[in-house]
């Protein structure tokens, strides 16, 4: 959960996604019905690669996903909508999830 403090910037936050699928039919589930939540929500899809070219170190999973939406109150929106918390059962089923919200940098203050 976000502090009041993050949700008052108004900058753009940044969500990485490191899946490891448990269960491909339920996440294709899932997949299938995502753009239709996530399109409401202003959010931008950036990656979704099932093969990201590991730099250093190891990476144990199968699918990175990196989005940004405007701020962080809209993420929020999105991630608290009952429609998207309704096709994440199927992600939840589908992956193990590591999630990160990163706020990007304010260019009045950068």
């Amino acid at each position: 959960m976000l502090n009041a403090h993050e949700e008052e910037l108004n900058v753009t936050v940044y969500v990485i996604v490191q899946l490891k699928m448990n269960d491909r039919a339920a996440y294709d589930r899932y997949q299938a019905r995502f753009f239709d939540v996530f399109k409401k929500f202003q959010g931008r899809l950036l990656s979704a690669d099932e093969r990201p070219a590991v730099l250093e170190g190891t990476w144990d999973r199968d699918k990175l996903v990196l989005m940004s939406f405007p701020d962080a109150a809209t993420f929020r929106a999105w991630a608290d909508s009952p429609e998207y918390i309704e096709i994440s059962k199927d992600r939840k089923t589908g992956a193990d999830g590591i999630v990160l919200l990163a706020k990007g940098f304010d260019q009045g203050s950068a």
